[in-house]
């Protein structure tokens, strides 16, 4: 289920006000190893970035993972939905 808030586009400190999270969220289903293969694979983390994603969602519960444009990350959304991973963009 893709979640999103409605936001007008108006510029803000030079961020538009519609940029989308891609939000993984925390699962008792897959490992540490599978989680960082999947942000590696899919979304070109760095293993470091990876390892340190899949710690916060671990602990914190979700850990954005990637920022863009609903457009943009409907793709990693699709990627990481199909290695049943749980994220939603916000």
């Amino acid at each position: 289920m893709v979640k999103e808030k409605e936001m007008s586009s108006t510029f803000t400190d030079g961020i538009t006000e519609d940029a989308k999270q891609l939000i993984l969220l925390n699962d008792d289903v897959n490992t540490f190893d599978f989680v960082i293969e999947s942000l590696v694979d899919v979304c070109k983390h760095s293993p470091e970035q990876a390892e340190t994603c899949a710690f916060i969602v671990h602990y914190k519960g979700k850990c954005a993972v990637k920022s863009g444009s609903k457009k943009e990350l409907l793709p990693y959304f699709r990627n990481l939905s199909n290695r049943n991973l749980t994220v939603e963009i916000e």
